[in-house]
């Protein structure tokens, strides 16, 4: 075992929970720190006082409508990319939506995109938080009603705002955007014109965080009470999977480890480290029961991708006309939204973004060695083929039946051989700098 050793100075694994990492770095924590409930609060307030955010509603109106909405976002964009130094530049994705389900007729739609660039110009990597600005209510068709979506996106379009604020005044390798999308209520029209986008403008897109009803910890019908759980959604196999690549996740027992999944727990690692009295949890589906959001048409285009939800959804505040039934009061008005748990989900938010876009590039080409039997485990990588080279890197490694990864080995080399069977343990790699910045786990192939 060439130049390996057991990095324990800052891993504490507990049984049947995620590991705990006490090295927090400064400049990451004075950023989640800075995450505001008032500024999110404030945030919502002023969507919700649109009247109507319906990606088929008034586009002409200053104060009411999808159009108001969107110029308003815009403009408060604007001014955090005003103390970027130049970083920041913010502008409208603007594209025409066909007629087709939920779509009346022809529609110009635009999403908001303020994109923070990477200072290393060898750093190909982009990062991706989004909220869907767009609201509804009863009917899906109903663009002139009351339909305040408070928590139906306004909660994660504060939550990708906000982060714009406090992200836009630091710097980082790789390149961030911060994004707002129309159309979801739809049929995720919105986000599917920007993963359209990406794919066919070739964006190395390495993570994108969709935030979506991230804002009720109280889940009527159930009356449960919540305010330190959120949902972290990522598919298994992957979405745009072909079949030859699914018969060989099933050869290797990879069913678990796509790279939205490693994602899913890269955040509940990386989130729980920087944010107190929070829980993340893992769910193994790619979204909701049958349901779906904007991170889809990114796995549609082979990104990795994950949903961020809120643990009980209250279904008297979703897509409900505002009115007073038997004493029951409907309708998604802020009132209901938590914000100091929307600023918590933020915080979250902010620590993957900020380790992601400071950490190495994921390794590349990483496998294990099957050329012999043996009850020893070696794997071999590459280095990361953009952006600076790593101090070092992980292995990592847990039971089979484990969700999280339970040890992390340090080498400074590409490769490592282990004393732990391939038959009874999963490996991943993970490239770290001289800070402890760590990429994405990668999940080994069979090498000869």
């Amino acid at each position: 075992m060439k130049h390996l050793k057991l990095f324990f100075l800052i891993l504490i694994t507990f049984p049947a929970t995620a590991q705990t990492i006490i090295k927090q770095d400064v400049g990451i924590k004075q950023m989640v720190d800075e995450v505001s409930s008032k500024n999110i609060e404030a945030t919502i307030r002023k969507l919700v006082s649109f009247k109507s955010r319906h990606t088929l509603s008034d586009t002409s109106s200053k104060i009411t409508g999808i159009g108001a909405a969107r110029n308003w976002i815009k403009a408060e964009m604007e001014k955090y990319a005003a103390l970027s130094g130049g970083r920041m530049t913010v502008q409208f994705d603007t594209f025409t939506q066909p007629k087709g389900t939920r779509i009346d007729k022809p529609v110009k739609l635009k999403n908001v995109l303020a994109t923070l660039k990477g200072t290393d110009p060898n750093d190909t990597r982009v990062y991706i938080v989004s909220g869907h600005y767009d609201s509804r209510i009863n009917d899906v068709m109903d663009a002139n009603g009351v339909e305040p979506g408070a928590n139906d996106d306004a909660s994660g379009t504060a939550l990708s705002m906000e982060l714009a604020r406090v992200m836009a005044k630091r710097s980082f390798p790789a390149t961030i955007i911060f994004m707002t999308v129309v159309g979801e209520e739809q049929g995720l029209y919105g986000s599917a014109n920007v993963a359209k986008r990406a794919k066919a403008e070739n964006w190395n897109v390495d993570a994108m965080l969709n935030n979506d009803i991230v804002g009720n910890t109280h889940g009527m019908e159930t009356d449960l009470k919540d305010n330190r759980s959120v949902r972290v959604f990522s598919d298994g196999i992957p979405t745009n999977a072909t079949d030859k690549q699914v018969a060989a996740l099933k050869s290797l027992g990879g069913e678990n480890d796509s790279p939205s999944r490693e994602l899913a727990r890269y955040a509940k690692e990386t989130g729980e480290r920087y944010v107190d009295q929070l829980d993340v949890k893992l769910i193994y589906r790619r979204d909701r029961y049958l349901r779906g959001g904007d991170h889809l048409p990114f796995l549609e285009q082979g990104f990795t991708a994950v949903r961020f939800t809120e643990m009980n959804e209250d279904f008297n505040r979703q897509h409900q006309n505002i009115r007073t039934e038997n004493g029951v009061e409907y309708g998604d008005l802020p009132d209901f939204v938590d914000f100091n748990y929307v600023q918590k989900v933020a915080r979250m938010n902010l620590s993957v973004l900020a380790n992601l876009a400071s950490a190495p590039g994921r390794p590349q080409n990483v496998g294990i060695v099957t050329s012999g039997l043996t009850n020893k485990t070696k794997l071999i990588w590459e280095a990361p083929a953009t952006g600076k080279k790593p101090a070092g890197y992980y292995v990592l490694m847990r039971e089979t039946t484990s969700p999280f990864w339970e040890r992390k080995f340090y080498v400074s080399d590409t490769t490592a051989t282990l004393a732990y069977s391939k038959d009874n343990y999963f490996f991943a790699v993970q490239s770290v700098d001289a800070d402890g910045h760590e990429s994405l786990p990668v999940f080994p192939g069979p090498v000869k």
